[in-house]
Formats: structure tokens, C-alpha cells, sequence
């Protein structure tokens, strides 16, 4: 039976605090970071980078998005960012390499100033301690995405308010390229479908975090 996730209210330092026990032992951890676009993953993530320092590594499940030419061949370039755009299966092989790798292991980063992931772009050195992934689809039940959540050790589903997350995204579409109107219509056609395909996830979660400021 599926259980209901604690709860948390936590400001961005005490979710970093709590992300830093989770080193107990000398084995590497896998931390996923997970919630609805505009949730603020990358926001937490850095926090926890930030706070951890070379004990944190950060690996995105966007560096695993579908080439805009593969998209446009597959004719899914018009919603960008649902499940079916990205390379679960290769995001949840590179998990698995990390979970086991004794040596340097490289992973893509997605730049949004060209709207295109950038392979080997960052370097995971072998003893780091802990990796903060984060990322839409984590707890997605389909396809090969229960891939993805078997190589991570905990899952935290960040919480916001609507109103805050469709407004981040509105100024996030706006800044790379979008007008006010072409982004508003995006996040209504297209981020807010995932979002809500993504909420109804939330409940196989390890912990809900309500993010304090």
C-alpha cells in the first residue's frame, strides 16, 4: 500500500543540512530532486552544491534531452520538455555508472542559451560523496523512467505554490527568447500538462518539501 510522504517546511541552508546527513557511510549517494517545472530543483540543487562543496556533485536530467533534429524528426519538437523528449534510459544508465564508478565519470549539461544539451560537460570525480540529480520525471511510472528511480536513494519532491511556479516560468521563457504572450501560452500548452502529470506522482516521493522564502 502506498504510503503518504512526510511533509517539511525548510529553507534552502536546512534542505542543504539535511541533504549533508545523508552522507553516513563510504559509499556514494544518489539524491533526487524532483517537482513540477518552475519548482525551483536547480535552485535547491545549487544550495545543497554550495553548502556541501567538493563532497556534491550535480548531474541534470536535462543534460539528457533529445536533440532539437531528433525532435523535429520525431515531430515532438512542439512540446519539448515531456517525457517522451528526453533519453530516460541513457539518464538512468549514466545513475547506474555513478553508482558504482571509480574513476572521473562525465556528464551532459543542457544550456539554455542555445536551447541544446552539451555532452561531457561536467567532470564527477570518483569520491565524491554525494550526487544531487535533478529533474521533471523522477518518480514518472512509465517507460523507462522506473529505471531512473531504482539507481536513486531518495527522492524530495519540492512544493510551490501555482501561482509562484507558472510566473517563474513565464520570466524564464520570457528572458531566453519568448515574448510575455508566446511564453505564457507555452507554459499553459506545455509545461502545465507535465506538471500536472508530475503532481500526480508526488505521493511516491521519500519527502515533500515546502521551500521557506
Amino acid at each position: 500500500m502506498e504510503t503518504t510522504p512526510l511533509t517539511v517546511t525548510l529553507t534552502l541552508d536546512q534542505l542543504a543540512s539535511r541533504a549533508d546527513s545523508l552522507i553516513t557511510d563510504n559509499r556514494r549517494h544518489i539524491l533526487g530532486i524532483t517537482g513540477a517545472p518552475g519548482a525551483g530543483k536547480s535552485t535547491a540543487s545549487q544550495a545543497i552544491a554550495r553548502k556541501l562543496g567538493s563532497r556534491c556533485a550535480i548531474v541534470e536530467m536535462d543534460g539528457f534531452h533529445l536533440a532539437n533534429r531528433e525532435l523535429d524528426k520525431l515531430g515532438r519538437r512542439d512540446r519539448k520538455g515531456a517525457p517522451d523528449t528526453f533519453d530516460a534510459g541513457g539518464y538512468a544508465a549514466l545513475l547506474r555508472r555513478l553508482q558504482v564508478s571509480d574513476a572521473t565519470v562525465y556528464t551532459p549539461v543542457f544550456d539554455r542559451e542555445i536551447d541544446q544539451s552539451i555532452g561531457s560537460a561536467t567532470a564527477v570525480e570518483p569520491h565524491t560523496p554525494l550526487i544531487v540529480t535533478e529533474g521533471n520525471y523522477l518518480l514518472l511510472p512509465t517507460d523507462e523512467w522506473p529505471e531512473v528511480r531504482s539507481a536513486l536513494d531518495e527522492v524530495w519532491y519540492l512544493d510551490v505554490p501555482e501561482a509562484t511556479r507558472t510566473e517563474r516560468l513565464v520570466k524564464r521563457h520570457s528572458r531566453f527568447g519568448k515574448s510575455p504572450e508566446a511564453a505564457a501560452e507555452w507554459v499553459k500548452q506545455v509545461d502545465q500538462p507535465n506538471a500536472d502529470m508530475i503532481a500526480a506522482g508526488r505521493s511516491r516521493a521519500d519527502l515533500i518539501v515546502e521551500i521557506l522564502g
